[in-house]
């Protein structure tokens, strides 16, 4: 039988789950020194994550996933400009580390099929990973954001309203009379703009919001 695939375990958490991972039908790569297939991917505890550099050297696009231990924004951030592919959280057990390991193994092996970028200037998403960049920065934003900024991203260059924003993202009608809206415009232009990046989230007053290298033409108002 075909393994699911080639896995390097590093590191106490990662080799606690070999068996599991066994057991679900990934074959476990060995760095014996000799000419052997490199691994499918690399999966890492956090007090492994100096090697990332090295591993990168080494297996270049091969998948790296480093334990992030705390399931927050500040650990996202943190994982992904350590330069690892993704991150997963040991505390849950082995069910998300195989749920990281078939998305970044399917990724690898549909290299062929393009894909579909949302992009504006240097602020690219892409849909498949969830995973959100401004120029080389990667940005790490939560559930919340993420669909604000793919719901502007799907409708950029056009006016998006309140009540569209509130509809497509929110649920609790209730936030209606809250500002937020406001609130979470803030923390995406904060993130998106923390390395000094122009703004491309516009505000169209009485209106709603626009993702923009510039304010839309009129016509596209409303």
């Amino acid at each position: 039988m075909t393994p699911a695939g080639l896995v390097w375990l590093l590191g106490p958490e990662p080799e606690a789950l070999a068996a599991r991972l066994r057991a679900s039908g990934y074959a476990l790569w060995q760095d014996t020194g000799q000419e052997t297939p490199p691994p499918d991917v690399v999966v890492l505890s956090a007090c492994q994550e100096e090697r990332i550099p090295e591993l990168r050297r080494r297996f270049g696009a091969t998948p790296l996933l480093l334990d992030v231990r705390d399931d927050t924004v500040e650990a996202r951030a943190h994982c992904l400009s350590s330069g690892a592919d993704d991150f997963w959280l040991s505390s849950l057990g082995p069910s998300d580390l195989l749920m990281r390991l078939r998305l970044q193994l399917g990724l690898s092996r549909n290299l062929a099929v393009p894909i579909q970028l949302l992009q504006l200037a240097d602020l690219t998403l892409n849909p498949t990973t969830r995973q959100v960049r401004r120029g080389n920065r990667a940005v790490a934003l939560t559930a919340r954001e993420y669909q604000l900024l793919l719901l502007l991203l799907e409708r950029r260059g056009t006016v998006v309203s309140r009540e569209q924003i509130l509809r497509q993202v929110w649920d609790d009608r209730q936030a209606t009379s809250s500002n937020v809206i406001e609130v979470y415009v803030r923390y995406l232009r904060q993130k998106l703009e923390e390395g000094g990046e122009r703004r491309l989230i516009q505000t169209v007053r009485g209106q709603g919001y626009c993702l923009s290298e510039r304010l839309p033409p009129l016509e596209s108002r409303g």
